[in-house]
């Protein structure tokens, strides 16, 4: 038994029930909408779909930048507080790697940003409609 959980999972899995639902009830009103739109209104929305950023792009960027300006700050001021948050933020990032937690998660999640899996969903069911 592994102590990581599944990789399509692990945002869902540290994301309150409530607003996993939430997204969800998003992704599902999606699909219905779509169900009596043109071929072509469907695959513009594939398009926004494969456009729109998941969870892991928008913290990954997150992370970038707050470790890009803290090692500037950090060569400019000589300070080790920086380089110390510098390391914090790493271990949040590695930490979300293996289980898909991250202070900065439950902020994005209330943002409805998705999992790639959550968008994927609705991608696979827009496509079912054009078949």
């Amino acid at each position: 038994m592994s102590i990581l959980p599944p990789t399509s999972q692990r945002v869902q899995l540290h994301t309150k029930e409530e607003i996993n639902k939430k997204i969800q009830e998003k992704t599902r009103e999606n699909i219905n909408y779509y169900k009596t739109k043109s071929r072509r209104q469907i695959l513009d929305r594939i398009k926004e779909l494969d456009k729109e950023w998941d969870i892991e792009r928008a913290l990954e960027t997150n992370a970038a930048v707050i470790i890009f300006i803290s090692s500037l700050l950090a060569i400019s001021t000589k300070n080790i507080w920086w380089i110390i948050f510098i390391g914090i933020i790493s271990a949040f990032l590695l930490e979300h790697a293996l289980q898909g937690w991250c202070p900065p998660v439950p902020i994005f999640r209330r943002m409805g940003i998705r999992s790639s899996a959550e968008i994927d969903e609705e991608k696979y069911s827009l496509k079912k409609f054009i078949e």
